[in-house]
């Protein structure tokens, strides 16, 4: 069976395109791949049409594309998914999405069904993208130009998002169980290029065997873990394709904006009950949180600059929104009153930072972003929020106690202070009631 299939990787910061061609069960992939993480828009196409024509095929010889599908950067995940769903609502040809750990994981050589591959994709922000697989029989890739078999993989652990400092006690406290499942003991195989980005934090026992030739995903694994999905019949429509987040569901699909599901799906159902029944009299009307766009960076900038010794940086703003994480601002008359941001961890939601403008102190807004904050814990069944706090910030110490947030730990020397020391910072947390909502 012939099968041409082009794949598009652009996760990460390296912008790659593969060409696959499959006859008589003979492969040939070529590749092109750029490194610069602000030019995959421009880069990617040019890079296909040259491959193509370099191949001597014309767009319409294609039978599939498959695309890197993430987790990862956020607007590489949308280049990606993007041009692949152009290219297949245009050709009338499937989509192929391939879980970017995996093709990971598939880049790592030797490996066997006594294997655990832990691939630790760095997420920026001492965070990583985890997840792990177990292949189901030896692979060896002296031969990448001839595939003798289908390798089928074993998911152990779903794409999730981690702190650095968990990957490694979380690994080793589920080894057991995937042992169990796969009834036999496991040996880890550390993959991706978290392991380098936050070494110090992600010590592993020196048992553990790190694959370095494994990095970032490539697209000429992406390529062959789409050939093996395409035959096993895992191709989709073009307007199904969605990159995979793990952080939140931060954009639609082409089929969901077709059904009238538009606008951004972050920005949740009023919660007017539960915010009036907080809120002061000051504004009038209650006030729900709104989505926190580019738009709004200089106003909260400016606004955290204001009421912080040591303010996040526009920097770590842009950063928190190409994350993905979740974060909103309370907004009257054009006007940002305050904002927050939260992450949203496997078991908790992590408040990394929330602001009222000064004038606006003790007015109510704080306990309106607090309580938005919960809730959106709680409709993804999380257990709770946790946050950290400048023991010397004694007004916002008692704040949060008097929202049922209780200390459970403290991290030393968490926080910058005046004249190059440190402060630490007191871990508080809030157990929230079992929520009906679901992890997205």
């Amino acid at each position: 069976m012939e099968l041409n299939l082009l794949a598009l990787e652009t996760s990460s910061s390296r912008c790659g395109v593969a060409l696959l061609r499959s006859v008589d069960g003979r492969l040939a992939v070529s590749t092109r791949e750029h490194e610069g993480s602000q030019e995959h828009a421009e880069r990617l196409l040019p890079m296909a049409n040259a491959l193509l024509a370099e191949a001597g095929l014309r767009p319409d010889a294609l039978h599939a594309v498959a695309f890197g599908q993430g987790p990862g950067g956020f607007t590489g995940l949308r280049v990606a998914c993007g041009v692949a769903q152009g290219m297949g609502m245009g050709l009338g040809i499937p989509v192929v999405p391939v879980v970017s750990h995996q093709a990971v994981a598939a880049q790592v050589a030797n490996t066997g069904p006594d294997d655990a591959i832990v691939v630790a994709l760095d997420a920026r922000m001492n965070e990583v993208y985890l997840a792990v697989y177990r292949p189901a029989a030896a692979i060896d890739h002296a031969d990448q130009a001839n595939e003798p078999s289908e390798s089928p993989w074993e998911v152990l652990q779903a794409p999730l998002l981690i702190a650095a400092a968990e990957v490694v006690p979380w690994t080793a406290h589920h080894l057991a169980a995937w042992s169990a499942q796969a009834g036999r003991p496991l040996n880890p195989v550390l993959a991706g290029d978290a392991w380098d980005a936050y070494a110090s934090e992600m010590q592993h026992p020196d048992a553990w065997r790190r694959a370095a030739d494994a990095q970032r995903p490539e697209a000429a694994s992406v390529a062959r873990l789409a050939r093996q999905g395409w035959l096993r019949g895992e191709a989709v429509p073009p307007e199904e394709a969605a990159p995979l987040y793990v952080r939140d569901k931060v954009a639609f699909t082409t089929a969901e904006r077709m059904r009238g599901e538009g606008g951004n799906p972050k920005a949740q159902p009023s919660l007017a009950p539960a915010v009036a029944a907080c809120a002061s009299p000051v504004p009038a009307s209650p006030l729900v949180p709104q989505v926190l766009n580019e738009a709004d960076l200089d106003a909260v900038v400016a606004l955290e600059a204001h009421v912080q010794a040591f303010p996040w940086t526009r920097g770590n703003f842009a950063d928190a929104l190409s994350a993905g994480y979740g974060a909103w601002v309370l907004r009257q008359d054009d006007k940002v009153l305050g904002f927050c941001i939260l992450m949203f961890a496997p078991d908790v939601a992590h408040l990394l930072v929330i602001a009222v403008a000064k004038d606006l102190h003790r007015q109510g807004l704080g306990g309106v972003l607090l309580s938005w904050c919960e809730e959106q814990a709680r409709q993804r069944g999380l257990e709770g929020v946790l946050l950290e706090v400048r023991p010397s910030n004694t007004s916002a110490v008692a704040f949060y106690k008097h929202h049922g947030y209780l200390q459970i730990g403290v991290r030393r020397g968490y926080y910058p202070a005046a004249n190059g020391t440190r402060e630490d910072g007191l871990v508080m947390q809030k157990r929230l009631a079992a929520a009906a909502g679901v992890a997205a």
